[in-house]
C-alpha cells in the first residue's frame, strides 16, 4: 500500500518502512500545519498484568506508575543496573492490574527478553503483542477534527497523554491516545493488524483528512518533527551508555517513589557530578550538523558530538542536539561542528526548539 503511493522504502530496525513520499518537507509542514498520518506498526508493545503488575512496572521503569490513573500514559524508560538506558517507553494504564508498555521497533528483541527476565520474580505475567497491532498515528493541529469523524469517542475529553477506548472506522473497543512523537497535537490508534482491516482504516483516515489536506508522511519527517520538540531517539540521545542526567531527563525519574532498576548508580552518577550533558544548538554559520559530527570550543579542542542533527523545516533554521562537558551547555555558548573538515560555529540554544500553541478541541 505503501509503494503504491509512491514511498521510498528502506529498512528500519528490520522493518521495510516508508521514509518518505511527497517530500520531507512537505510532509513535516504538513503536521504543524495541518495534518498528517504515519504507520508506525513498527513499534513494539508489551502487556504487563496480574496482581503485582504495578509492582513489576515501578521496578522496570523510572518514572512513577503509582500515579497514573486508568485511562493515562506517560513517558519513562526502561534503565540497566548502572543507570542507563535498555530504551524509552509509553506506559499505559489500561486497567487496575494491567499496563501497556510501547516500545521502540529496533530494540523490540532485547526489550522484551529484558522486561519478561525482570518481571519474573513478581506475581504478573508479562506478553508480547506488538504483532496484534496496526498502529497509525494522526498527528497536527488538523487531526482531532479528521479523527472525530470517525470515532463514537468524545475526544475533547482526551487530554494529553491520555486515552479511551471506543468504536473507530466500526471496529469497537479500539484504543484512542492522545499521543505522538512529533511535538504536535495527535491521536494514535491501535487497531488489529490483519491487512484487510488495516488497509481499510489507513483509508477511511486519507479520506476523513482530504478536507483538511491529510497526506501520508515517512521516517523522515518524524524524525526532524521530533528532533524539533527534543523528542530522544535510541542509539541517539539514550543508549546502553548513556545516563538519565546526562540525557537531561531526570524530570521523569522519580526517585521518590522507592526503588527501581538503576537507582542506586544515578544517586552515585548524581553524587559524581556530570561529565557531559545533553544540549541544543543552533548554527550560526552555514552549514549542516549531522549526526556523529564532532563539536569543538573555540579554542579548537575536541568536546562533544551531535547525536542527531538535521534543518529544522518549520523553524526554517539548521538545529542538533549534541552531548557536551557541563562548562558548555550555558546558552549562548559559541562551539563548532566540524563539518566536511570545517569548523563551523554553533550556538547552545534553549530545548525544545519547537513549542506547539495550546491546543483548542
Amino acid at each position: 500500500m505503501h509503494r503504491r503511493l509512491g514511498a521510498k522504502m528502506v529498512d528500519f530496525g528490520g522493518w521495510d518502512m516508508p521514509v518518505e513520499y511527497s517530500g520531507l518537507i512537505a510532509e513535516h509542514m504538513a503536521v504543524r500545519t495541518g495534518v498528517g498520518v504515519f504507520d508506525v506498526s513498527h513499534m513494539g508493545d508489551i502487556l504487563v498484568y496480574g496482581k503485582q503488575a504495578l509492582d513489576a512496572v515501578q521496578w522496570i521503569s523510572m518514572n512513577d506508575a503509582s500515579k497514573l490513573q486508568i485511562g493515562q500514559a506517560h513517558y519513562s524508560a526502561l534503565l540497566y543496573e548502572q543507570g542507563t538506558f535498555v530504551d524509552d517507553v509509553i506506559v499505559h494504564k489500561l486497567g487496575e492490574n494491567d499496563y501497556l508498555l510501547v516500545i521502540n521497533a529496533g530494540t523490540r528483541e532485547k526489550d522484551w527478553n529484558w522486561v519478561r527476565q525482570n518481571v519474573s520474580k513478581f506475581n504478573c505475567h508479562a506478553k508480547d503483542v506488538g504483532d496484534y497491532y496496526t498502529q497509525l498515528a494522526i498527528q497536527g493541529p488538523k487531526a482531532a477534527q479528521v479523527m472525530q469523524k470517525l470515532t463514537d469517542v468524545d475526544l475533547s475529553i482526551i487530554k494529553n497523554y491520555w486515552f479511551k477506548h471506543g468504536t473507530v472506522c466500526g471496529i469497537p473497543n479500539t484504543m484512542v491516545a492522545r499521543t505522538g512523537y512529533t511535538a504536535e497535537d495527535g491521536f494514535e490508534i491501535y487497531v488489529p493488524s490483519d491487512v484487510e482491516t488495516s488497509e481499510r482504516v489507513w483509508n477511511e483516515v486519507m479520506e476523513a483528512g482530504k478536507e483538511f489536506g491529510i497526506i501520508p508522511c515517512g521516517l523522515g519527517a518524524r524524525n526532524t518533527l521530533r528532533l524539533e520538540g527534543k523528542m530522544a531517539l535510541y542509539g541517539h540521545e539514550i543508549s546502553d551508555t548513556i545516563n538519565v542526567f546526562e540525557a537531561a531527563l531526570d524530570r521523569y525519574c522519580k526517585f521518590e517513589k522507592g526503588d527501581f532498576m538503576g537507582r542506586a548508580a544515578l544517586e552515585r552518577a548524581k553524587a559524581g557530578g556530570l561529565k557531559r550533558i545533553l544540549v541544543g544548538l543552533e548554527m550560526i554559520e552555514r552549514g549542516i550538523g549531522r549526526d556523529d559530527y564532532k563539536v569543538f570550543n573555540e579554542a579548537g579542542a575536541e568536546i562533544g558530538y551531535i547525536t542527531s542533527g538535521s534543518p529544522a523545516p518549520f523553524l526554517k533554521k539548521n538545529i542538533a542536539l549534541a552531548y557536551v562537558p557541563p562548562e558548555y551547555s550555558a546558552l549562548e555558548t559559541v562551539v563548532c561542528v566540524e563539518i566536511r573538515g570545517q569548523k563551523v560555529k554553533a550556538k547552545v540554544v534553549p530545548t525544545p526548539f519547537y513549542k506547539r500553541p495550546k491546543k483548542t478541541v
